[in-house]
């Protein structure tokens, strides 16, 4: 009689999607409370500008960093000293008497975080086989958006009930009790011992021979070499940014253009993002579900995402909507599918590369997206003012959504044309 396969791999995920959680409701702090902590500390917007772009950067070079040094150390230890850093920052941001000391606790921040994702993704190669994988990264990666839910109304309370400064503090202390979870049921399949045999067998499953090279150098110099590094580059600093507009301008959009305030269109906000889980489970699944019918991994992958990238293109057609739930509607149709794009590109990089070397292309590749999530608002930043002054806001819009719309088969192709078969890199 065949062992049944046990479920302890679903329990490293649920650690990586409360993880995920905790990281995006740290780092929405300072938003929801944007109006408050500029009235006491006297923030011009300039100001608030220049504290986003220091997170910012701090955010891009801490990918970069954090993915090799997970690859260097483990996924245990390096998630520790991301999620330590973090929380501490966080926390740190209660200490701030002015606009410098608050800049230098967001820097940190942004230091921290950068471990999140690197991290995440090389404990889903670790722990599961392909065809789980992108599951595995949709659900954990729903996170980013359930924190979009759940974050507004218990920061609020917080602030309402005691305060800014508990608001960063509670909010930072959250990785701590994280992290106790973390260490009590966090190893690496090999090492773990509540892990069947049946399990273990399935996790490698599909593990090629060359994972048991473990002396193979893959150094950036290395992995800038080939073309599959590119492929992943390109898909995420392509996309990457229309997910940071989906965030940051979207409720302005709202308010704008249908002539709401922050309070009655709540509702519209929270409807994006709440889908947008669906979408980021959901896509997660699809290529998993393609390749137990029996189509290639790499098929499986670009049918996916070619099947999201086209979900996307509707939401250009925002610019002719006359009320307020259509445009929610194709937004969030927009929202879900780059969900389901980002969990699925993910788990390309667990397709091509050695696990050991995942962190690092991930790291390279969420760099990529960041720098372009950095580049993109200046531009809309530039294009929607020169389109304010001369009253047609909404043609700015257009433009913007017109880009959006596009991007993922942009995305799309240059990929294909990189790595047509996504093949595996034997470093």
């Amino acid at each position: 009689m065949q062992q049944p396969i046990g479920k302890y791999r679903w329990v490293v995920v649920t650690l990586l999607f409360f993880a995920t959680t905790i990281n995006y409701i740290d780092r929405q702090v300072i938003g929801l409370l944007k109006d408050n902590l500029a009235r006491d500390f006297h923030w011009s917007e300039k100001d608030y500008s220049n504290i986003v772009m220091a997170f910012s950067s701090a955010y891009a070079i801490s990918l970069l960093g954090f993915g090799r040094l997970i690859d260097r150390i483990g996924t245990k230890l390096g998630y520790t000293i991301s999620i330590i850093i973090w929380s501490v920052a966080s926390m740190l941001h209660a200490l701030a008497t002015g606009t410098f000391s608050f800049g230098v606790a967001r820097t940190a921040l942004g230091l921290g975080e950068g471990g999140n994702f690197p991290a995440a993704i090389k404990a889903v190669a670790e722990w599961f086989p392909k065809k789980e994988r992108a599951l595995a990264t949709g659900i954990f990666n729903s996170g980013t958006n359930i924190a979009a839910v759940v974050g507004p109304p218990i920061i609020a309370w917080i602030f309402s009930s005691y305060g800014w400064k508990e608001a960063f503090i509670w909010t930072g202390a959250l990785g701590f009790i994280w992290l106790i979870f973390w260490w009590w049921l966090y190893e690496i399949p090999v090492k773990q011992k509540r892990l069947s045999s049946a399990e273990f067998e399935y996790i490698h499953s599909d593990t090629p021979d060359v994972e048991q090279q473990p002396n193979a150098k893959a150094g950036w110099k290395r992995l800038l070499r080939v073309r599959q590094t590119w492929a992943f580059i390109f898909g995420k600093f392509l996309t990457d940014p229309v997910w940071w507009f989906y965030l940051f301008w979207i409720p302005s959009y709202f308010n704008t253009t249908y002539h709401l305030n922050l309070k009655s269109s709540a509702i519209h906000v929270s409807t994006v993002y709440v889908l947008a889980s669906f979408g980021s489970i959901l896509g997660g699944y699809l290529s998993g579900w393609l390749i137990k019918r029996g189509m290639p991994v790499y098929k499986a992958r670009k049918t996916a995402m070619l099947l999201f990238a086209i979900c996307v293109v509707p939401v250009f057609f925002v610019r002719y909507t006359t009320s307020i739930w259509p445009a929610v509607w194709l937004i969030s149709l927009a929202a879900s599918a780059h969900q389901a794009w980002s969990a699925t590109i993910f788990t390309t990089a667990s397709d091509m590369f050695p696990k050991r070397a995942v962190s690092s292309v991930v790291g390279i590749g969420g760099m990529a997206g960041s720098i372009g999530g950095i580049l993109f608002p200046l531009f809309i930043g530039i294009l929607l003012d020169h389109f304010k002054l001369l009253g047609e806001l909404n043609t700015g819009y257009n433009i913007i959504f017109l880009i959006c719309s596009s991007a993922y088969l942009i995305a799309w192709f240059v990929m294909h044309l990189l790595a047509p078969k996504m093949k595996f890199v034997e470093l």
